[in-house]
This record gives C-alpha cells, structure tokens and sequence, in this order.
C-alpha cells in the first residue's frame, strides 16, 4: 500500500450517517484524493458540507451499488483523478421491510441481494484489476452484528450481512498473492435516522441488548482508520466487530 500521505481512498455509500463519519474520518487524516460515492446526490452534498478542510482533493460520483458499470465508473474516477486506488470502502446497504419469513416477498429478498451482497461483489470486482496492477489494496466491507447473530423479523437483511462476512474471508484467500487485503466491519446499533421515528421503549430496549449500551458512528470510525492504513498490513479475511458486547453473550 501506499504511504498514508499518498493514499487515494473511494468511499461506496459515503450519504448515510455510517458512511458520511467514515468519510470525514479518513478525510481528517493526510490523503492524495478521496471519491465519495452514494445514490443520493443530496446526502453527498451533506456530507461534503461536514468535510474538514485539510486539503486533500475530493471527488464525488452519484451511483447505485448493484450496477457494476456503475460502481466501475466510481473506480475510473479515482483512477483517472489521482492515478492509483489504495483503498475501496463498501459502505452502501439497505434495511429489509419488518416481516418473518413466510410474509416477506420476493422483492424484500431481491432488494437486499441486490444492494448488500451485490454491492460488495461489484465493489471487489471493479477495484481488483487496478489493485493487482499495483499489488497492492485495501477493500473494506460494512457487515453487521446481524450478520452473527439472529435477528427475528430481519432475515434479509442477516443472511446477507453473514454472506458479506464470508465473501470477506473468501475474497481475502483468492487476492492475499497479489497483495490486496479484504476485511470487513460488523457494526452493533448506533443512532441514527432510522430511529428518529421510534419511541423511547424502543430505543431503551435495544440499548439494553448493548452491554456498552449504543454507539454512535465515531465508536466506529476507528476500525475503519485501522483496516484502510498499513497498522492493517497483515490483517486480511478478519471480521472487525465493533457492537458494544451485542456479540457476547
């Protein structure tokens, strides 16, 4: 990997509350180039807003993670901009409708295949030709602690996160030659604005299942500082989890 003041990071899923703390995170530290990356135009806008000003050159491409020409587009930019891409952040997920099994749909099951698995698989596919080029890489994957442990009413969305676990550790074996590593992050709960709308109890009952009760995206930025630097260099096919204690009973 590059040294981590030449070091161009693209970021997938770079709108959301997760994705916009990693960004200012990374953005914080000393950088060639950023490109951020999200569908929505809007939430790029608000996270370029929050940016620190260091400095580092930032790229911004509007694209949807379950189209790979799309995802390659946001590879290209980075490549064309700055020459190199050191570090690729699979960030971009979607939540699965509140049902168990039996009621919910096709849809649901497609939708997240479409956005938690298949954003993952396009995002290695399209950063893997440049970083064996360059023999060298970082690619990180946003998992979940639902993705180890048993959520009722959510099965999309676990059994896709557990799928981004191990397309971690499989990704990992098949590039660990050409010099690229493959992690991912299991976030436990932290606040955002999918919980704006839920009442107090709500909210009680789910920090109650933290040990550390619940975290916010900067508990969980560090992992990601960690993975995308060459502290990481010889951690390949782990799954960080990072959830409070949520894991550990």
């Amino acid at each position: 990997m590059m040294g981590k003041e030449q070091r161009v990071i693209a970021i997938l899923g770079a709108g959301g509350t997760l994705g916009a703390a990693i960004s200012r995170q990374l953005a914080g530290e000393s950088l060639a180039g950023l490109v951020l990356s999200d569908i929505s135009a809007a939430s790029l806008e608000a996270t370029i807003d929050g940016m620190p000003d260091n400095g580092a050159s930032i790229e911004t491409a509007v694209a949807d993670v379950s189209d790979f020409q799309q995802v390659e587009a946001v590879v290209e930019r980075a490549l064309e901009r700055f020459g190199h891409l050191d570090v690729l952040v699979s960030n971009a997920g979607v939540l699965s409708p509140n049902g168990r099994i039996h009621n919910l749909t096709v849809e649901d099951w497609e939708r997240a295949f479409r956005v938690n698995i298949m954003g993952p698989v396009n995002a290695i596919r399209a950063a893997v030709p440049a970083m064996r080029q360059q023999k060298s890489g970082s690619i990180i994957l946003t998992a979940s602690v639902a993705g180890l442990t048993a959520w009722s009413h959510a099965s999309p969305y676990c059994v896709t996160k557990a799928a981004v676990i191990h397309l971690a550790k499989v990704a990992a074996v098949e590039y660990a030659r050409d010099g690229i590593r493959v992690n991912c992050v299991c976030p436990g709960t932290f606040m955002s604005a999918m919980h704006a709308d839920l009442p107090p109890a709500a909210i009680d009952a789910i920090a109650a299942k933290h040990p550390l009760g619940l975290g916010s995206p900067a508990d969980l930025v560090g992992a990601y500082s960690y993975l995308a630097s060459d502290a990481s260099r010889w951690t390949t096919g782990s799954a960080i989890v990072v959830d409070g204690g949520y894991a550990a009973p």
